[in-house]
């Protein structure tokens, strides 16, 4: 089996990277797993009239009929939407399965991460990536994003990490593994749904002309890998710490009296926490991911003009 006939770039798309425009990533499993329909839908075709917005072109990504898709149409978008969790929920390990069975298969901060590398987008906003689990010193419960951070050479917008896990054993990991994180506009590491988690990030960056040419440096010598960029919630959507841990607590508490685990864990939590939080806690979500598609989409735009200079 041949690239060519797995990997299906957009038309759209396909012109926007071969005249070294900017284009910017999105995943898919936000819309079958992170959010309820139609709001899902609704979000994602708000995330990708924002990256237009800013000049950039949107490629969401997710596997179709056993194809590699970059760059979805509308029906495609809504089919995610109305499907939810019954398309299947693709990290790397699960690619050449979901590709061999010629399912659908919503992809993602990994694996989006490792198709757009493929197609050539260096450019990706999501909402919060995975990463070291709490409890993870005895479940070894880590996800596989970080890894895929590591190895492939992409940079990803996100509100930080998912504030469900433990934040510093995250960024521990991170810097185990050399992936840089800049704090856009922060000193400090974002907990999703909140500006500030009190940990430190690497490196301070507060235009996207400046991260575009840190990116341009560190592919252009050779330093293979991703790089994080953390852009914290606009503080008028940001909920109240306090509050946030306390739900996260009840979660994770009834998670384990279910023995909910895997990949079925953070989608469990993420509902659960939306629930206990009357629905604040998925406004908030789809606040980070506009503000994400933003920002990524203006590093995009700086990142080409320099690639054409």
């Amino acid at each position: 089996m041949k690239l060519r006939d797995l990997l299906i770039v957009a038309p759209e798309v396909q012109e926007a990277l071969a005249k070294g425009q900017a284009v910017v990533a999105l995943e898919s499993t936000i819309i079958a797993h992170g959010m309820p329909f139609p709001k899902n839908l609704e979000t994602a075709l708000r995330v990708e009239a924002r990256i237009r917005e800013e000049g950039a072109i949107p490629a969401t990504i997710a596997i179709i009929n056993g194809h590699l898709r970059v760059g979805l149409n509308a029906e495609e978008l809504e089919l995610f939407g109305r499907e939810g969790q019954k398309a299947a929920k693709v990290s790397r390990r699960d690619i050449p399965f979901v590709l061999a069975k010629q399912q659908n298969g919503a992809t993602t901060v990994a694996s989006t991460m490792i198709i757009a590398a493929m197609a050539g987008i260096k450019v990706f906003a999501t909402g919060g990536i995975g990463g070291v689990h709490r409890g993870a010193t005895t479940t070894l419960d880590i996800s596989a994003d970080l890894q895929e951070l590591a190895q492939t050479s992409v940079a990803v917008v996100s509100a930080g990490a998912k504030s469900i896990l433990d934040l510093g054993l995250t960024l521990e990991y991170l810097e185990t593994h050399g992936v840089p994180v800049i704090g856009y506009q922060t000193d400090h590491f974002p907990a999703f749904y909140t500006r500030s988690s009190g940990l430190e990030v690497n490196y301070r960056v507060d235009a996207p002309k400046d991260i575009a040419k840190v990116l341009q440096y560190k592919w252009g010598m050779g330093l293979h890998g991703g790089v994080l960029v953390a852009n914290p919630i606009p503080e008028q959507f940001s909920l109240s710490p306090a509050v946030i841990e306390s739900k996260i607590e009840a979660a994770l508490s009834e998670a384990h009296a279910q023995e909910i685990m895997g990949k079925a864990l953070t989608p469990f939590l993420l509902a659960k926490i939306e629930s206990l939080t009357a629905g604040s806690s998925l406004a908030a979500n789809i606040e980070l991911v506009l503000n994400n598609a933003r920002l990524g989409a203006q590093i995009a735009v700086e990142l080409a003009k320099k690639e054409e200079n």
